[in-house]
């Protein structure tokens, strides 16, 4: 984390391959080194449900705040007159999002009257 350290950063958003064991121990390191944690739940898998179930609710007891992937976009973004970033956000909903994405190309189609 010594990157993370140097660079000044206060909040870490963090996802894993396992939850219960990168995401799980990332987190709570960087929590108890005093970082703001937030969890991305459905970007991570545990061996079983129950063990994701059970590493999401380890770390949200121990103060990270755990998001989907679209919540974490969507706050980030947080309004879509900001411009600058809306159109970045959008290629990657219509990318990586699923029938979201596919929404979004569908609703360009409508605006631009094509």
């Amino acid at each position: 984390m010594a990157w993370v350290k140097e660079g000044g950063h206060k909040k870490l958003v963090i996802t894993g391959l396992w939850t219960e064991r990168c995401m799980t121990n990332t987190a709570l390191s960087a929590l108890h080194a005093g970082y703001e944690v937030y969890i991305i739940t459905d970007a991570a898998g545990g061996g079983s449900k129950e063990t994701h179930d059970m590493a999401v609710a380890r770390m949200a007891q121990a103060g990270a705040i755990p998001l989907t992937t679209a919540q974490y976009l969507k706050e980030t973004q947080r309004d879509w007159a900001r411009q600058e970033t809306a159109q970045n956000l959008i290629a990657i909903y219509e990318q990586h999002g699923g029938t979201y994405g596919a929404g979004w190309k569908y609703q360009q189609t409508l605006v631009a009257g094509k």
